[in-house]
């Protein structure tokens, strides 16, 4: 028997007849194997993540060692937050074309070699875009393509995949800070740096192997997919929506590295020293590991974009905690309010752009957008360390911060995402048939090209 292909009428594709070869239920893509890749997503992630946090937490001693100031020593985490952003779009758009273990071997490979090379850096210049161009560029394979690929390999559990997907960043939050503050103190940053190097050479590498298997994605409900519902679902062409999705991720991200980037230096200025602040960013990414939790499971409920709006509110309120509260007790309090509200912030845009757009698409348009948000925090890394030689104080920086909340807050109030999917993509997925106005019946299921079988013919 044939199969039957949908029909366009009134530049609407509509519904096979009942008749149609295409069965009306299709068995979910989840299976044990998406779950054991998901927990080596994560743990590559936490391992790979260092590179966003290692410099945060060097801050100080590279600012004595090549004594420049504030925002002199701020400049290699900038250049290591855009050479991510620029290395995780890269990987992401070969991760497409070619799965996602052999880019993201590559950039681990990278990110390690740059480690060793910025132990010899003989002045900040020179660490600095050694920092940007290796391992900046190399550890963005172990984030938002990370995420890209997981979203793939799930459909009833998305919204939680890809929450749980993006823990490891702040997992990596918790546990590398504490570690190279130790090792930083005991032999120095330089030393240090050579340590991460190889180690992360030793662990990664073997793990990465869990990845080789790639998604075969179900043809017809590709095709199905393949233009995209976002201009159907808030009123954007589908680029414009995705501009202003990135843009939103920009100046959330601007904001919230204020505090993730000039804790440990704002301690230390307080006279609480550097590893009272590296213990209160493991307390505040921690915190943001457990509400990525959370949001995992309001993101099935109210959405991508109302919860964007919701994060970004919640991101301003505890931005505002910091201006009249800077005793010890108060500010891990303060950080760990932080870290609860930001946490849903960054997976938003990853479930955001697969509510609306197909999955062969994922890995560029995931990791466009999640990778922008590390323009953010290079942005605000260098702004926040920046205001703060210009006025002497952290306060104007907290105040510029509650103001770059506007852009997230802006964009999430268009109208969120519906949440039926097209009647092309319900035959293909069909779970619970329902009749429309034209007599016919189309299930229901997730707008998204799967893993499952071949429709039989």
């Amino acid at each position: 028997m044939s199969q039957t292909k949908p029909v366009r009428t009134d530049g609407q594709l509509s519904h096979p007849p009942k008749d149609s070869a295409v069965p009306t239920e299709m068995p979910s893509i989840e299976t044990s194997y998406s779950w054991v890749r998901l927990l080596a997503s994560i743990t590559l992630s936490t391992l790979g993540c260092v590179g966003l946090w290692s410099l945060a937490v060097a801050l100080p001693a590279v600012q004595a060692d090549f004594d420049v100031q504030r925002a002199g020593a701020s400049l290699p985490y900038a250049l290591t937050m855009i050479g991510f952003m620029i290395g995780g779009i890269t990987v992401g758009r070969f991760a497409d074309r070619f799965g996602i273990l052999p880019p993201f071997a590559g950039g681990t490979i990278l990110m390690c070699l740059g480690y060793i090379l910025t132990a010899s850096a003989p002045t900040l210049p020179a660490f600095a875009v050694v920092s940007g161009l290796t391992i900046g560029l190399g550890s963005a394979a172990s984030f938002a393509p990370l995420v890209a690929d997981a979203s793939l390999w799930f459909d009833r559990h998305r919204g939680l995949a890809i929450s749980l997907a993006t823990i490891g960043s702040s997992l990596s939050g918790v546990v590398w800070p504490p570690i190279i503050q130790h090792f930083i103190a005991q032999v120095g940053w330089r030393h240090t740096h050579i340590g991460i190097g190889i180690f992360c050479m030793a662990t990664m590498l073997p793990l990465a192997l869990v990845l080789r298997r790639r998604p075969v994605f179900h043809k017809p409900t590709m095709e199905a997919a393949s233009t995209g519902n976002a201009n159907q679902t808030i009123g954007l062409p589908p680029n414009v929506a995705h501009a202003l999705l990135t843009l939103a991720g920009l100046c959330c991200c601007v904001a919230m590295a204020m505090p993730q980037v000039h804790l440990v230096a704002y301690c230390a200025d307080l006279g609480y020293g550097p590893a009272r602040g590296a213990g209160m960013l493991a307390v505040m990414l921690g915190f943001g590991v457990a509400s990525r939790l959370i949001f995992g499971w309001v993101f099935s409920r109210i959405g991508g974009l109302r919860t964007l709006l919701l994060g970004s509110v919640m991101q301003a309120i505890a931005f505002a905690l910091y201006l009249p509260f800077d005793g010890l007790v108060s500010l891990y309090v303060v950080s760990a309010t932080f870290g609860l509200a930001q946490g849903g912030l960054v997976p938003s845009y990853a479930v955001i752009i697969r509510e609306l757009f197909p999955a062969r698409e994922a890995g560029l348009r995931v990791s466009l957008a999640i990778s922008t948000t590390l323009a953010g925090m290079a942005l605000g890394g260098w702004l926040a360390g920046a205001i703060y030689d210009w006025t002497g104080s952290y306060a104007a920086a907290l105040i510029n911060g509650i103001g770059w909340n506007i852009g997230p807050s802006e964009t999430s109030r268009r109208p969120p995402p519906e949440r039926q999917p097209s009647r092309v993509l319900r035959t293909c997925h069909g779970s619970r048939p329902s009749r429309n106005p034209a007599g016919g019946r189309a299930g229901s299921g997730d707008n998204d090209p799967t893993l499952a079988d071949e429709v039989a013919a």
